[in-house]
């Protein structure tokens, strides 16, 4: 039997997955958390072979629970189930050492065939993401110039975002107009835009 940790927020979502995948002979999920912050806990607890986790959790979010997870537990595979099918994401993950990454959409009998997989030892992308990923390209945005545009989503004034970072309101300027500039923007929220789609941003 392959053992198999799920992490998703949604719960109906969670259920279903463990559900659908209970009716593979060889699959059996032993454990289900609701947020990035529990997985690694559980990880502990349950030592499952698999760890199935969607990328926007609360508490943490999916790709640093991956990272976690495979710092102190590198037996166990990691992979990325979610509904975002972001080029940058992929690469993050990756970055993180997990053993596969695909959307939600995917049947159901194909998700308990990406098990197999990574149990067997591949590395299984979704094609469509993989060609993303190469189009895309790597983020040109620094880690603060990321954390300040993402800070700066919710539409609040410099001042707003300097606050939460815990920096100066000219610091905060210079990274959102270097990031407006590298992305070929001409406003921080176009500048926001771009990033999250090409998934740049969390």
């Amino acid at each position: 039997m392959i053992r198999i940790l799920l992490a998703d927020d949604q719960a109906l979502v969670r259920g279903a997955l463990a559900t659908l995948l209970g009716l593979e002979d060889d699959l059996d999920v032993i454990a289900q958390v609701g947020r990035g912050d529990e997985v690694l806990a559980a990880v502990a607890q349950h030592l499952p072979d698999i760890a199935l986790l969607d990328v926007e959790m609360p508490g943490v979010d999916g790709l640093s629970a991956a990272a976690q997870v495979r710092a102190a537990h590198p037996g166990v595979k990691v992979v990325i189930v979610t509904t975002f099918g972001r080029a940058g994401y992929l690469s993050r993950a990756l970055a993180a050492g997990v053993s596969g990454y695909v959307v939600k959409d995917t049947p159901a009998s194909e998700l308990a065939d990406v098990v197999r997989r990574v149990m067997r030892g591949e590395t299984v992308i979704d094609a469509a993401l993989a060609t993303d990923a190469l189009t895309a390209g790597v983020s040109p945005l620094t880690p603060r110039e990321a954390e300040v545009l993402s800070a700066a989503r919710g539409g609040g004034t410099i001042a707003d975002v300097a606050r939460i970072l815990h920096l100066s309101e000219g610091t905060t300027r210079n990274h959102l107009s270097s990031a407006m500039q590298k992305l070929e923007a001409r406003t921080r929220a176009d500048a926001a835009r771009i990033a999250e789609d090409r998934g740049w941003l969390l």
